[in-house]
């Protein structure tokens, strides 16, 4: 199986497989997109099962937004999934240069994709959480399983994104800038945990 394969177009049993398997892609960042595209699925099921109803009609228009908002959401984790494959394709080539400046830039250059396809997991899926944060009052309350399942995925997606922030981040030579990174992924994940303990707050009315 090709690194370069279209991990989108296997099976589930497929992708479960190609991750099991002793190479190195698809991996921790690679589940991370498919995690949070599964988790933006099911908010969008929650909004399906929603709009259109008599008894939400005044939320139409907003629901009409927030489809489109959380289809492009969804595409666009899946496209972090090849992102991910790509930039450590891109760090493997690095790895094989011959020792030298070329290699050290190259490498700090691997080293900000590397960084770059879990940061932007994040801010996309924080996005997302603000999204189910507004639509949780608005959506039928047979959903709200559906809806924190949504929202527990993509912050499964964020924590993983922390994982490989901070596994790459000691490679970047700017030790500042490396801090710099590294709180900001630690604050968003906080933030994110944060949202989540107000979904399920939220919930606990329609839970016993």
């Amino acid at each position: 199986m090709a690194d370069n394969e279209d991990m989108l177009g296997l099976s589930v049993r497929g992708f479960a497989a190609a991750t099991a398997a002793k190479r190195p892609t698809p991996g921790g960042g690679s589940v991370a997109g498919v995690v949070g595209a599964l988790g933006v699925a099911l908010g969008e099921m929650a909004l399906n099962f929603t709009k259109g109803k008599k008894k939400y009609a005044e939320h139409e228009e907003y629901y009409a937004h927030l489809s489109v908002r959380m289809e492009n959401a969804r595409r666009m984790f899946q496209d972090l999934v090849a992102d991910d494959i790509a930039a450590y394709g891109m760090y493997r080539e690095t790895t094989q240069m011959p020792d030298g400046p070329e290699k050290d830039e190259a490498m700090q250059l691997a080293t900000a994709a590397a960084i770059d396809v879990p940061r932007q997991a994040t801010k996309l899926a924080l996005a997302v959480l603000e999204d189910l944060r507004e639509l949780g009052p608005k959506s039928n309350p047979w959903l709200i399983t559906d809806l924190l399942a949504s929202g527990v995925l993509v912050v499964a997606a964020i924590r993983l994104s922390d994982f490989n922030v901070r596994i790459n981040v000691p490679q970047v030579a700017d030790k500042a800038a490396a801090e710099e990174i590294r709180q900001a992924s630690t604050d968003d994940l906080e933030k994110a945990n944060r949202i989540l303990e107000g979904l399920e707050k939220a919930a606990r009315e329609h839970l016993p």
